[in-house]
């Protein structure tokens, strides 16, 4: 089955430097497996969003990224995750990264989202975040109101990661438990 199988016109565009196939999850309902060849920055995030939401549009809301050839991911390309999970989760769906190359896991835990996206090692450990539904008790405490520990201002948290305080800017970090830290 190709990409235009699933999505029609898929294959139409491509892109340098990164290429994306996409394989329907049978047992999965909503689920699509999206393997990600090559690398992800700023000059090609552009193509890798309008290929994604062409599969969230499609219905595929549940969706794991096979990230085992991807060799490269920059900042803007974490970005463009986050955007992706925000629009899944905002119908009820979730993503799941499977099988990370060191050095892509690496750029993932220096920026902070390890705490914020869901990491697995192998597909059936991935799988099985959807068949448990263990993405959703990750999102049953936020927004979490909390306090910064150096000023004292209330602050909202829609997720755990990295952020800065609006009053006094400093730099704040929250693990998947609501645990609050200096950055």
């Amino acid at each position: 089955m190709s990409n235009n199988d699933i999505m029609q016109g898929f294959d139409d565009a491509q892109e340098t430097g990164l290429t994306i196939k996409f394989t329907h999850i049978d047992t999965l309902q909503g689920g699509i497996l999206v393997y990600l060849i090559g690398y992800l920055d700023t000059y090609n995030t552009d193509y890798f969003q309008k290929r994604v939401i062409q599969g969230i549009e499609a219905g595929y809301t549940k969706v794991i990224f096979q990230c085992g050839e991807l060799t490269y991911l920059s900042s803007t390309g974490i970005g463009s995750f986050s955007w992706i999970l925000k629009l899944v989760k905002a119908q009820g769906g979730a993503i799941v990264f499977c099988n990370l190359q060191p050095k892509v896991y690496e750029i993932f835990q220096l920026l902070g989202f390890t705490e914020v996206f869901i990491i697995k090692n192998t597909l059936d450990a991935s799988l099985e975040v959807f068949r448990n539904r263990g993405w959703e008790e990750s999102n049953q405490r936020y927004p979490l109101s909390l306090t910064c520990p150096v000023c004292a201002r209330s602050l909202q948290a829609v997720q755990p990661g990295r952020f800065h305080c609006v009053a006094c800017k400093t730099i704040l970090a929250m693990d998947t438990q609501g645990q609050v830290f200096l950055g």
